[in-house]
């Protein structure tokens, strides 16, 4: 049965309008705990963003590698190559964009790599860039081993990355001085295009890191497919001989997806304890973790929305982030790049001047509220252009 299911285009709306959030606060110096990642290992809400929404591209490959399988090899290397190239460039784009910034009251051009600061440049991977590649070898796992061989390849690649950080440097290997992808990056990268955010050469969308991030996909694929094919339209079989709704053919589906969330989050913090979860790094034990909440989370959704019929303005606003989820993150990396550039004076630009001007003084005592109510207002804006969109029909598929 090929269902769509509107609670997982609700559930990647939620987790793009989540990611907006949290990357757009009024000010990085006051912020409410739960927004902040953690500082090393354990796990914040804000932890949860990223490998959701790599999850959620798993699922909408369940309903959509079906249609390429029919189409043939030709098709699925054109549309996966294509896309993850596409992806990857946008994410590079942006990390470069807008090509120069200020220094010294003038504009000065950014350079691929600094001529003055040979380890200062632009940095080649991110958020998007982790989005390409790990769709790209996902996809093509699912295509050639189907579901039981790439289900048995994330756990080889989990398994493997284990090994690869601990053999890496035994005395301290999952300290952020002490992590083996680093080297690798410094190697391959080259300092001058790592992100610095943690005060040394360090990127939390290294190369080492995204091989477990790629399961995340798969585990992403699997629930999907299993969420496709699981539910029957209806069913005839009971003691009565009356007619069961197909909603109710969903309770075996729902089960089994809490069944499994639980046993990945039970997995998770065991393996925690000698692997610890750890977003920065993307262990092994954050993917089972962050995989077993958003099994939990959609299983919950599925009920709520598929059975229980809770349609409501709330997954009615989440759904129309969820309709261009990639055009919107990108243009909520675009636009503060680009106004920023138009300087107001003391400080101000036409991108944070609603923040200058009046959330910051809502309450000087809570600044983090001024901050929040900032992100919120950013999200608003975002979600406007993206019911602009949807009302137009609109959509900007990558």
């Amino acid at each position: 049965m090929n269902q769509r299911f509107y609670s997982l285009d609700v559930f990647r709306g939620a987790t793009v309008c989540l990611m907006i959030l949290v990357n757009n606060p009024g000010s990085w110096s006051h912020i409410f705990s739960p927004l902040e990642h953690a500082k090393w290992h354990g796990i914040t809400p804000t932890d949860l963003v990223f490998p959701f929404f790599l999850f959620a591209v798993g699922n909408a490959m369940a309903f959509v590698l079906p249609k390429l399988e029919a189409a043939g090899s030709a098709a699925f290397w054109k549309k996966v190559i294509t896309r993850s190239l596409l992806i990857f460039f946008i994410g590079l784009f942006l990390n470069w964009y807008p090509f120069v910034s200020w220094q010294n009251d003038a504009l000065q051009f950014r350079y691929w790599v600094n001529p003055k600061n040979t380890e200062s440049g632009v940095r080649i991977l991110g958020v998007l860039q982790r989005i390409a590649i790990c769709y790209f070898f996902a996809s093509v796992i699912v295509y050639y081993f189907k579901a039981r061989g790439a289900f048995f390849t994330g756990s080889v690649l989990l398994l493997l990355y284990w090994f690869l950080c601990y053999a890496g440097n035994p005395a301290d290997p999952y300290s952020l001085n002490g992590w083996f992808g680093t080297a690798i990056d410094k190697k391959i990268l080259g300092v001058a295009h790592m992100y610095k955010g943690e005060g040394v050469p360090f990127d939390p969308e290294g190369l080492m890191s995204t091989l477990p991030a790629i399961v995340q996909v798969i585990f992403g694929y699997l629930v999907g497919d299993y969420i496709r094919n699981k539910p029957k339209a209806y069913v005839t079989e009971n003691n009565f001989g009356n007619t069961i709704p197909a909603s109710a053919s969903l309770y075996p589906m729902i089960t089994g997806l809490f069944v499994t969330a639980v046993a990945l989050l039970i997995t998770a913090y065991c393996w925690g304890l000698v692997f610890p979860i750890n977003k920065k790094i993307w262990t092994s034990s954050y993917v089972l973790c962050t995989t077993g909440l958003a099994i939990a989370i959609i299983a919950s959704m599925i009920y709520a929305i598929e059975i229980r019929g809770a349609k409501n303005w709330l997954t009615r606003f989440f759904d129309v982030f969820g309709k261009n989820a990639l055009f919107v993150f990108a243009l909520s990396a675009f636009l503060p790049k680009t106004l920023n550039l138009i300087r107001l004076g003391n400080g101000v630009t036409p991108w944070n001047w609603i923040y200058k001007n009046l959330w910051i003084n809502v309450l000087p005592s809570v600044p983090e509220l001024g901050s929040l109510l900032y992100a919120l207002t950013v999200i608003s804006f975002m979600w406007l252009i993206c019911r602009w969109m949807d009302k137009k029909k609109i959509y900007v598929k990558v």
